[in-house]
């Protein structure tokens, strides 16, 4: 039986070449009418994300996919069009893109008999559903399109918007601007608005740390290797320290509030603009927003600001409509996953590029795809349901202490850490014998 690939983004792409190198029957399905996901600027799936000033925040020669780097005249950080015509040259270069069906959603994927899966999809031109069932589900969707909206008393009689829908500055033009949140999206686009925005305020309940994309020098994650992935947590946090302050000094006199957990404990905050652009005035920090009237804001701190547009980069859900809640339920952006790829109680079900580490997700996801297509292929197995379910609370328990335990890092994993972590579980599920046939190429996941 085939396998069913969800998503032609990264990560189904780089699935989908694994499968198609290995030999192993598969369909894949892409809502859109072109491969890139949220890096294909204005793609007709209405889900991505990216805006037209929108750079990566990995350096090309830690995201490019390990046997395809990006070309010598890139530069450190590439545009969305530069990743997105890398993407292209991928496909052209392995001879995958048939093997993508386009304009075609996944609506519906239903537990079968055996371990299989029912997928119903459907053509958005013509409208029609077909369903066909499957040996294995591989869910390569993405998790940065549904927009996580706060809950703010009041009402707002300006605009509003969510980080999601933002592409140009032409909305920001002579209007007073309040972007709410810290993360890189924010960061990003209140420096924008700072060159086009009549006045622009950047709330903030707990400030971040405030990385820039380059130290001494050098890319920020060139300085991340392997040897150093292996030093004490506490001998890594205070090396990277030294390196950001001897870069840009203390982020206090800038004014821009520091959190009281220690760097390197929260999602990173990249942004080389906008620490200057606070010293200079350019964009004013301020504190949670308490309530909402008419155009006035209030603020935690008892100041109230009168404000046009507010736009909202307050993350995302991490949601997969096409299953059913009682199914799979993701709770808090939290799913628990065997090597953050396999739900222990759902045979065959895989879930690829879904983390979000210190680093870029592109490197990971192919190893991901490489083990996948292992335990299908038969040459690898998985330990026991009730090891898997060991591991989960282990890597909990390990999460909840390395970073800060809230919704946005429920998906936090440490990048060469996680990378060690799925090399050795290749290893060791290869020395594990496969089990029952489903069809040609695929074979059953052992949950004993």
């Amino acid at each position: 039986m085939k396998a069913c690939i969800i998503g032609a983004g990264p990560s189904g792409l780089v699935t989908a070449k694994v499968f198609y190198q290995r030999g192993l029957p598969f369909d894949c399905f892409e809502k859109g009418s072109a491969i890139g996901g949220l890096w294909r600027y204005e793609n007709d799936s209405g889900l991505s994300p990216a805006y037209a000033s929108l750079h990566t925040n990995t350096s090309k020669t830690k995201t490019a996919f390990s046997d395809f780097p990006m070309p010598d005249d890139y530069p450190d950080f590439p545009s969305h069009a530069q990743l997105l015509a890398y993407f292209e040259r991928y496909v052209e270069h392995f001879g995958f893109r048939h093997t993508i069906t386009f304009r075609t959603e996944v609506v519906r994927v239903e537990p079968a008999a055996g371990g299989t899966y029912d997928v119903t999809v459907r053509h958005r031109d013509s409208g029609v559903t077909r369903t066909e069932r499957y040996g294995a589900v591989i869910v390569a969707s993405g998790h940065h399109w549904c927009p996580n909206w706060p809950e703010v008393p009041g009402t707002f009689e300006g605009e509003v918007m969510h980080a999601r829908d933002y592409r140009t500055p032409d909305v920001l033009r002579g209007k007073r601007v309040l972007v709410v949140g810290a993360g890189n999206s924010a960061c990003d686009i209140a420096c924008e608005a700072a060159y086009h925005a009549r006045a622009v305020l950047l709330s903030t309940r707990r400030g971040a740390h405030v990385i820039p994309k380059y130290l001494l020098g050098r890319p920020l994650d060139l300085w991340l290797t392997p040897f150093t992935s292996r030093l004490p947590l506490a001998v890594q946090r205070a090396l990277f320290r030294l390196l950001v302050y001897l870069t840009r000094g203390n982020q206090r006199r800038y004014g821009f509030p520091v959190p009281d957990y220690p760097l390197g404990a929260e999602h990173p905050t990249i942004s080389t603009e906008l620490l200057p652009l606070i010293g200079h005035g350019r964009i004013r920090v301020k504190p949670d927003l308490r309530r909402l009237e008419g155009r006035q804001v209030h603020f935690a701190d008892g100041t109230t600001e009168t404000i046009d547009l507010i736009i909202y980069a307050t993350g995302y859900r991490v949601v997969f409509p096409f299953f059913d809640p009682a199914f799979l339920e993701v709770r808090d952006n939290y799913l628990p996953r065997y090597l953050h790829v396999v739900p222990p109680d759902h045979p065959n079900l895989y879930f690829i590029g879904l983390v979000q580490p210190l680093g870029s997700i592109m490197p990971l996801a192919e190893v991901q795809a490489e083990w996948v297509a292992d335990l299908l292929e038969g040459r690898a197995r998985l330990p026991s349901r009730e090891a898997m379910w060991r591991w989960i609370r282990r890597e909990d328990a390990w999460r909840q202490r390395r970073f800060v335990p809230t919704k946005r890092h429920a998906l936090e994993v440490d990048f060469y850490r996680y990378l060690r972590q799925l090399r050795r579980e290749r290893r060791r599920g290869r020395r594990r014998p496969p089990r029952q046939v489903l069809g040609k190429g695929l074979k059953e996941v052992s949950v004993e």
